[in-house]
């Protein structure tokens, strides 16, 4: 029985893998894709087994054994993640699958949450794999289902690339019942999936062979449609998001070639198509992926890139812009003059003490940051590192940061973190190179037990699954002691203890070799945490503040300076972490429970 509702392309995906009689999900936290695992984690747990990994290439590796092992698989990382995913993937592309395998890589023109705009599509036909491109949540619940046909039926991987628009966009659905799947038998073939040297260039071959035969399919398969429009000199090559703005902006004024398999692409129906046009827009969002595909078919009648920006999200008005030179027409706004609010981190979060102990020995250290959170650490007034790059590099790029210092004099120690999430994704094999390499260098974990900032996912420090099932706490401090850091070179601190993480930073940097400060206190947005703790803040008495503004340098933005004083508008934006009370030498600052 069908139903209409609506939903986000997150949650069609979904829907759609439990519809298509998915056996087992596996991902890593990212956005723009959080929300699909999350989903899956609270609507479907019954029929799908589901879990958060360690990182996205542990993630597609049990997605991976689940499909070799005859079940239905998926996966699923924003874009960035696809990088630490490749390599089984690349393997997966020579061997094919037993049970279908599909996986979602979210990408994020715009940048809205990530460190690059990178363009996946190119993965495609760098890992000989096939590639589908919704443009609506309809398409994503349909081409998901439509996905495992795909992967089943030319032995494949079947990726399934979306952006941050489609993911968080929400339209009509039509949604179905979910197909009774059996899990096909298991059959030991090394020949196939036991990637060798000799298998792998066995394998090479039969790979491109599937992928001809594909490209004819994809010459009549559905997802690529054309849609003709009478009376036109005007031809539009487009995919994905990138359909919608088509559209919107040129509406009956062209014909469409719309293409929702984008590889392999089918170049008989790409140059069928260009033939009866006098001009050919393709319009892309970030790399010219098509443009490159319907140039190397020899058209010279082509815009794209020429006139189409290669930065950022596409949108309606950029098109009437760049291509016929129109301004955008009125649009829905509201005057507002709200006062500009650049993110900073939460009232009561444990990285601030830790950030606010880091200004004071900013002389002798030179820090590294890393991807979570505490990347908000970066900016004024705490200005707490000057670099990050990817996910545990904060840890392990430590090791050639010291020789470079060490090698033009610079005595500074260098120092770098990570949050629990990201040790347990990519830093324990980073730390194990800086205890290896012995390295001169402060590696700080910042432990506040979830991974905080794609919304509160658990890991394998957190004491459940994403079932809601209890799970092992992998025991951190215990794992840094594995990796040959004695307790001589290890400090375990609270970082709104003031003192003892003053204390924790001062031992590192006079220490010699590795040395690693674990700071251990839970985010304060968690619920259970926020339930134990009762309902808490700091008050200021006016008569005893002096308006030092001593306590405006930890950056609370509970705390506000007015007339001369220290003051706390709303107590319910406090959480009454007493970090503030440290600050004040007068006295001035309290904590009082409701």
């Amino acid at each position: 029985m069908s139903t209409k509702v609506m939903m986000s392309g997150n949650e069609a995906i979904a829907r759609g893998v439990w519809e298509a009689g998915v056996h087992v999900a596996a991902a890593y936290p990212g956005t723009p894709s959080t929300e699909i695992l999350e989903n899956i984690g609270a609507l479907y747990k019954d029929d799908i087994y589901c879990e958060w990994s360690c990182n996205e290439k542990v993630a597609f590796e049990v997605a991976s054994g689940a499909s070799i092992g005859g079940a239905r698989a998926f996966c699923a990382f924003k874009h960035v993640g696809m990088n630490v995913a490749t390599d089984p993937i690349f393997s997966m592309g020579y061997a094919g699958v037993n049970g279908g395998l599909v996986f979602v890589t979210a990408d994020d023109p715009g940048c809205w949450s990530s460190q690059n705009e990178q363009d996946n599509r190119l993965y495609a036909p760098h890992a000989k794999i096939a590639m589908l491109e919704p443009s609506d949540s309809q398409e994503c619940l349909d081409y998901v289902k439509a996905g495992y046909v795909l992967s089943e039926r030319y032995d494949t991987p079947v990726m399934i690339r979306v952006t941050t628009r489609v993911c968080h966009s929400k339209s009509l659905v039509v949604t179905g019942e979910r197909q009774d799947v059996e899990v096909r038998k298991y059959e030991r073939n090394p020949s196939k999936f036991a990637l060798l040297p000799a298998v792998a260039l066995a394998r090479h071959p039969i790979r491109e062979k599937l992928l001809s035969d594909m490209e004819e399919y994809a010459y009549t398969c559905p997802f690529n449609i054309v849609e003709e429009n009478e009376k036109t000199s005007v031809g539009v090559i487009t995919s994905g998001i990138s359909y919608q703005h088509s559209k919107e902006v040129f509406g009956s004024k062209a014909s469409y070639l719309k293409l929702g398999l984008t590889y392999p692409l089918s170049k008989k129906l790409i140059k069928e198509f260009c033939e009866r046009f006098e001009t050919i827009y393709v319009i892309e969002e970030n790399e010219p992926y098509l443009e490159t595909q319907v140039r190397a078919l020899g058209f010279t009648n082509v815009h794209g890139k020429d006139l189409i920006p290669i930065c950022n999200e596409l949108n309606a008005g950029i098109l009437r812009r760049v291509l016929l030179n129109e301004e955008p027409g009125e649009t829905y706004h509201v005057e507002a003059n709200a006062p500009a609010r650049p993110p900073t981190m939460c009232a009561g979060c444990p990285h601030r003490g830790f950030f606010f102990s880091l200004t004071k020995v900013s002389d002798r250290i030179a820090a590294a940051g890393d991807i979570g959170c505490y990347g908000l650490g970066t900016q004024a007034p705490f200005n707490g590192f000057g670099f990050s790059l990817c996910m545990g590099a904060g840890l392990s790029s430590l090791v050639g940061f010291s020789e470079a210092l060490r090698r033009q004099g610079d005595d500074r120690k260098a120092l770098g973190m990570v949050g629990d999430s990201t040790f347990f994704h990519s830093g324990l094999t980073s730390l194990i190179d800086i205890v290896a390499s012995e390295a001169n260098v402060i590696a700080c974990i910042l432990d506040n037990s979830i991974t905080a900032m794609t919304g509160h996912q658990d890991n394998p420090g957190t004491a459940r699954n994403l079932m809601g099932q209890p799970s092992p706490v992998i025991d951190i401090v215990a794992l840094v002691r594995a990796c040959g850091i004695d307790e001589n070179h290890l400090r375990v601190v609270d970082p709104l203890d003031m003192k003892a993480m003053d204390a924790a930073l001062n031992d590192g940097i006079n220490a010699s070799g590795p040395f690693v400060i674990i700071t251990k206190r839970p985010c304060v947005l968690i619920k259970e945490v926020a339930r134990a703790n009762g309902r808490r803040h700091a008050i200021i008495d006016s008569e005893k503040c002096v308006g030092c503004k001593q306590c405006m340098k930890i950056a609370c933005p509970a705390i506000a300076f007015k007339d001369g004083k220290s003051v706390i508008p709303d107590g319910s934006g406090c959480t009454g972490c007493g970090l503030c009370t440290q600050m004040c030498k007068f006295g001035a600052i309290s904590i009082v429970e409701e």
